[in-house]
């Protein structure tokens, strides 16, 4: 199911497409999250996006080691969402096209390595309320079955 989130695009802005991954990851009791300090500090799923020549899940595993330290397992794609908004690290607009999955909580094998990103877990209810991106909320509103 593709779905739009956040502002409509303004008009005159050119978004160009910019697709990623991002993941619900289930520890049990909690969802495991990245805490971004930097441009504003946010709680977000792990994720981001896709390298030229990367594939999907390549890149997912990767954003989720580089934003938290840990390896996930058992993924399954639940969907997609669009929404068009303004990058700041890249200092351009994009229509993000975020395809989302669900995940289990592997090892951690390190400390986050993406600067400014940090591992939190969150009670669900909490993420439901915290996360920053409502595509994000929507998302685990799906996987807990209350959407």
């Amino acid at each position: 199911m593709n779905r739009h989130f956040g502002k409509p695009p303004r008009d005159g802005v050119r978004y160009p497409p910019r697709p990623g991954a991002y993941v619900v990851i289930d520890a049990g009791d909690s969802l495991l999250a990245s805490f971004q300090e930097a441009p504003y500090p946010e709680l977000q799923l792990p994720g981001g996006g896709v390298d030229p020549g990367e594939g999907t899940l390549a890149a997912l595993h990767r954003e989720v080691l580089e934003e938290t330290g840990y390896r996930i397992h058992s993924l399954r794609r639940m969907g997609m969402f669009h929404r068009f908004t303004f990058m700041p690290d890249y200092d351009r607009y994009a229509q993000k096209q975020c395809s989302i999955y669900s995940a289990r909580l592997g090892p951690r094998v390190g400390e986050p390595t993406e600067p400014g990103h940090t591992a939190v877990f969150l009670p669900w209810d909490v993420a439901l309320e915290r996360l920053a991106v409502a595509g994000d909320r929507d998302y685990v509103a799906r996987y807990l079955g209350l959407a």
